[in-house]
């Protein structure tokens, strides 16, 4: 198995692994499996995995390594860890949004936030966000950020129209 980046985050699942990568490798146009790795014999009495089953998954996404490891039920995936997909318009916001949120926790849904269905966070965020809520002009970011608030998927033209309108 042949990681290409430097740093590459791992995902611990308990056996979803191989499911996880398949879906993410699904929605993502430039993605693949690199190589999938499984237990063996040797160490059985640590892992207790059946032999032959999936170990790691090593994918790629738009050129970022992960590793996906069935680890077993020890660890929980967390939202303090989270992806960040940068968008350059509202229909890679709205593809990315109803792709990975499909299955996954509606209550977890907030500010371009949301969690799939394994688990795993991401922030689907459009490209001009930033420059929306770092404006020099003060108000126009805060409208921008009250905006945001109030959204679970963004919404640019939502999020500009309040950036731009005109206080009474």
């Amino acid at each position: 198995m042949q990681i290409r980046s430097k740093i590459a985050p791992c995902l611990w699942f308990d056996s979803q692994a191989e499911e996880a990568a398949k879906f993410y490798t699904g929605i993502f146009s430039n993605s693949k499996i690199v190589a999938t790795s499984r237990y063996g014999e040797a160490g059985k009495e640590v892992h207790g995995r059946e032999p032959g089953s999936v170990m790691t998954v090593a994918f790629e996404l738009e050129g970022q390594s992960f590793t996906a490891l069935n680890g077993g039920p020890v660890f929980q995936l967390s939202p303090a860890i989270s992806f960040q997909i940068t968008c350059d318009n509202q229909q890679e916001v709205d593809h990315y949004w109803g792709r990975l949120s499909d299955g996954g926790d509606e209550q977890a849904q907030q500010c371009g936030w949301l969690k799939d269905r394994f688990g795993v966070s991401w922030q689907v965020v459009p490209r001009v966000l930033p420059d929306l809520l770092m404006d020099p002009d003060p108000a126009k970011s805060a409208r921008a950020m009250q905006a945001m608030l109030k959204m679970k998927k963004l919404d640019i033209a939502a999020l500009q129209q309040a950036f731009n309108a005109n206080p009474s």
